[in-house]
């Protein structure tokens, strides 16, 4: 009852976001988005996203070989596409990456391993994108509003802080084991034990920032190819703190496959950047179409089995039995096969 309280209250929240939106600014922005892209747009969306899925895939695979599993890249990298379809067209937004590590922890027979591999990967991008937030935001602070600025100080520092405790935590007791009785401790003492190898080991973390940085470049770019797209001609140094805020508000749990907090942040952070807060929802709308162009490779990966499944019964030659003969079939044998002409 609990899970699906959240699920409808999550909905909600972002129905209430886009429906806010709208009663301001009106449907122009959101049409507008939808209008404007064009073959180019979709090319683009297309190369940025193989390359941001990829470094995200070696990213997971170099978690998860940390681990002690086995991921090939290339496994990595259709399991990754088809979660990111799969985050685009169900409502939750996460069900995608919650398919992956079930299934790919379900492979290697430690289900549990699997999923902490991915809830890793995906921490670890978090964290990145919030760092360089933090980074942008501390020398651009007028572009968030002066009434959240004391909010998202305060969870900036507790994000930091909960991340510097954990870290130490898992350092210093993630080479214990446990044989405690207790469920809840074998489960803390196995996530800070996959923690310390999976991200804080000295070979493992500088490869995962690094993949992390790259990718939210590209994120990026693809947004800064959306604002192009939407008509915008300010300076990349100028879209770039309304665009990191916008990134971030997207790792809120309150969005429907992606929708909701995005729109929201990018119309009030491209109007308080002086940008127009109409023009902050058209880039967002156009980068949210874009990121699902992206994506659409995992649908011919979710489709690839059941079509190779269905193509020997596609192909499949049936061959035509004669009818039995009956009395008075003779004359007709020898008028139709008489010269075998065909028939025009």
């Amino acid at each position: 009852m609990k899970r699906a309280a959240w699920a409808w209250l999550r909905t909600l929240a972002a129905a209430g976001v886009i429906g806010l939106l709208l009663w301001r600014l009106g449907t122009r922005a959101i049409l507008d988005g939808l209008s404007v892209i064009d073959l180019r747009a979709v090319c683009a969306a297309l190369a940025i996203g193989l390359i941001t899925t990829v470094l995200t895939a070696w990213r997971w695979c170099l978690v998860a070989w940390r681990l002690g599993l086995r991921l090939p890249l290339r496994n990595g990298v259709a399991d990754y596409y088809r979660a990111l379809f799969l985050n685009g067209v169900l409502p939750a937004g996460v069900l995608g990456d919650v398919h992956r590590a079930v299934r790919h922890g379900r492979q290697e027979g430690d289900v549990g391993r699997g999923v902490r591999a991915v809830v890793l990967e995906r921490a670890a991008g978090q964290v990145v994108v919030v760092a360089v937030a933090g980074v942008v935001l501390a020398a651009r602070p007028t572009v968030v509003p002066p009434r959240f600025r004391e909010a998202l100080t305060i969870a900036g520092t507790a994000v930091a802080a909960a991340v510097f405790v954990v870290s130490v935590v898992a350092v210093i007791a993630g080479g214990r084991r446990t044989r405690s009785g207790s469920r809840w401790r074998r489960a803390s003492a196995d996530s800070l034990r996959d923690l310390r190898r999976g991200l804080l080991a000295r070979d493992a973390w500088p490869g995962v920032v690094l993949l992390s940085v790259l990718a939210f470049a590209g994120h990026l770019v693809l947004f800064l190819v959306a604002a192009r797209t939407a008509g915008s001609t300010a300076s990349f140094a100028r879209l770039l703190p309304p665009m990191v805020v916008t990134l971030l508000a997207m790792g809120l749990p309150v969005n429907v496959a992606g929708w909701g907090p995005r729109e929201g942040m990018a119309a009030l952070a491209f109007g308080t950047a002086g940008l127009g807060a109409a023009q902050g929802l058209t880039i967002a709308v156009v980068y949210g179409v874009l990121s699902f162009v992206a994506s659409l490779p995992g649908a011919g990966v979710l489709l690839w089995p059941a079509l190779v499944r269905a193509w020997p019964r596609l192909t499949r030659v049936r061959t035509v039995r004669p009818l039995p003969r009956r009395k008075g079939d003779a004359g007709i044998d020898a008028w139709t096969t008489a010269g075998s002409r065909p028939w025009i």
